[in-house]
């Protein structure tokens, strides 16, 4: 296993809340008093769709009467869907507030999701690796993730820290992977490079390890940094291997050297 205080030497630079307050942070966009559909995933995430489709195993959860944005999940990671009305935004007659609103987000690629924790890892000098562990225990990928708790987006941010480290749009894939490598920097920081340690804070808060002088007794939180420090060493093997059999075959491919005596004829 990977000793934690190396997880930053690794780069050469330094890397449903209520179900109302999710719409009205993630359905921007939707009419007055339209329809929509509450979906519950089997690993316990939350979304918000307009309507979805369904095409043998896989389903598309539209984020927009249009359908040109769609989160596509296999059918079985579905566990519900149950239709809901979107709250008006304003009385009959009343002239419509200004605000300011961002574009609701569908899933990123996986190269595009690389790219991005591979800027932030540069950024605070975090292994990517760790980065892309993070994510799939957080929000397995999908950025419209919401938990029951009301944490929100890829890196799953409550709303008090999301304030905090000023985003703005807790479902956009790059405030939200920026900010959440910034916090799980900054624990790391704080609990000396100690990774079961920050990522226990990650789970159920810092006070909670400070309380507890460590990883907290909640049965949750340990499978959490036990699932997250698991995968993270796997991926960071199968990096090493993956670089090392690159190098073999650019070695193989190479012109042979000759000796010195054959230069000299």
């Amino acid at each position: 296993m990977m000793a934690f205080g190396q997880i930053r030497a690794k780069l050469t630079a330094r890397s449903l809340v209520a179900l109302a307050s999710l719409v009205a942070t993630a359905t921007i966009g939707f009419a007055a008093d339209r329809a929509a559909e509450h979906v519950t995933l089997t690993n316990g995430f939350d979304l918000i769709c307009d309507h979805h489709e369904q095409s043998g195993d896989r389903m598309r959860l539209y984020t927009e009467a249009a359908g040109s944005n769609f989160i596509e999940l296999p059918a079985a990671q579905i566990a519900s869907v149950e239709p809901v009305m979107l709250p008006a935004a304003i009385a009959s007659g009343q002239a419509a507030p200004e605000i300011k609103t961002a574009p609701i987000h569908k899933d990123l690629t996986r190269a595009e999701l690389h790219e991005m924790l591979s800027a932030a890892g540069m950024s605070h000098n975090l292994d990517v690796n760790l980065l892309a562990s993070v994510v799939r225990a957080e929000s397995g990928g999908h950025t419209l993730a919401v938990s029951k708790a009301g944490a929100k987006g890829l890196m799953q941010l409550m709303p008090e820290t999301a304030q905090e480290l000023g985003v703005g749009d807790s479902f956009r894939p790059d405030q939200n992977i920026a900010a959440g490598t910034a916090y799980l920097d900054a624990l790391l920081t704080r609990y000396h490079d100690n990774l079961a340690l920050a990522l226990a804070a990650y789970n159920a808060g810092p006070a909670a390890v400070d309380r507890w002088h460590g990883i907290p007794p909640y049965r949750e939180t340990r499978l959490y940094v036990a699932r997250i420090i698991r995968d993270f060493n796997a991926s960071v093997k199968a990096s090493k291997v993956a670089f090392e059999a690159k190098g073999s075959v650019a070695k193989a491919d190479a012109p042979p050297i000759p000796s010195p005596g054959a230069a000299a004829r």
